[in-house]
């Protein structure tokens, strides 16, 4: 998958402030949205842009993997945006 480009990105992750590219590979920045997602708790949103071959793999029934580093699972989810208008990169989650 690609790093997309969300719509209404407030900032730019980027590697963790411990982490060796040597060690343990390139880290590229991901734009992100941050969204109030209840009181007091903050929701980034960004952006996957599957592959044509990814996409004729998840139309055939393969599975999204997600991949958390670490033995702590946070809280994530996943979503399905809506068909770009103008910018084949930029999509939004639905509710």
């Amino acid at each position: 998958m690609h790093i997309g480009r969300v719509a209404g990105a407030t900032r730019n992750l980027g590697a963790p402030a411990d982490w060796d590219p040597a060690k343990d590979g390139i880290c590229g920045g991901l734009p992100i949205r941050d969204e109030l997602h209840s009181p007091g708790v903050n929701r980034m949103i960004s952006a996957w842009l599957p592959t044509p071959e990814e996409i004729a793999l998840i139309a055939a029934g393969a599975p999204i993997y997600l991949g958390v580093l670490g033995i702590a699972h946070p809280p994530v989810s996943l979503s399905v945006g809506n068909p770009p208008v103008e910018d084949a990169a930029q999509s939004e989650p639905r509710p």
